[in-house]
């Protein structure tokens, strides 16, 4: 008889989904989660699967789990903000990333993610604060300094985004 646990199974599940074979990780994750129902990180597994194979609703459901078995962890928060994002949750995903800023206020992709908001809000004075603190935290971070510029041409500061043309151009 062979014995199944959590771990082996969670193990087993991110060697199915790295080669792509979501289908097994996420029956494997489901089994897994059926033995320890309140290990977090098998549901943040099951959401990062779940992400990675197209179906946004069901990672959200399954971060949102992951979210409620822990408290304050950054990474499991900063994915769920994301998904909410990319699910056009846009409320929801500012209180999850204003909430990831809270745990940490040096997370440069947080706050470029911030910036991304304020600016889809056509919000270009929060969206430009949001990109200058994630290029204070990360100097060369492309896609913040990539935002910021266009956020500065918006803004109508056209030496801003000449510095950051040419901050981009030393990548």
């Amino acid at each position: 008889m062979m014995y199944e646990d959590s771990e082996k199974l969670n193990i087993r599940a991110i060697e199915f989904a790295s080669s792509g074979k979501f289908i097994e990780a996420i029956a494997c994750f489901k089994r897994a989660i059926t033995i320890d129902a309140m290990n977090y990180l098998l549901w943040y597994n099951l959401g990062i699967t779940y992400r990675d194979a197209g179906d946004l609703r069901k990672a959200k459901d399954a971060l949102e789990c992951a979210y409620r078995l822990t408290e304050g962890d950054e990474e499991i928060i900063e994915t769920l903000a994301l998904v909410c994002f990319t699910l056009a949750d846009f409320d929801e995903a500012f209180d999850y990333y204003s909430e990831a800023l809270d745990i940490n206020d040096a997370n440069a992709r947080c706050w470029n993610n911030m910036g991304v908001l304020f600016f889809n809000r056509n919000d270009y004075l929060a969206a430009c604060d949001a990109f200058e603190r994630a290029v204070c935290i990360s100097p060369y971070y492309y896609d913040a300094l990539f935002n910021l510029r266009d956020t500065y041409h918006e803004l109508g500061n056209r030496i801003g985004a000449a510095e950051c043309v040419r901050r981009l151009s030393e990548l």
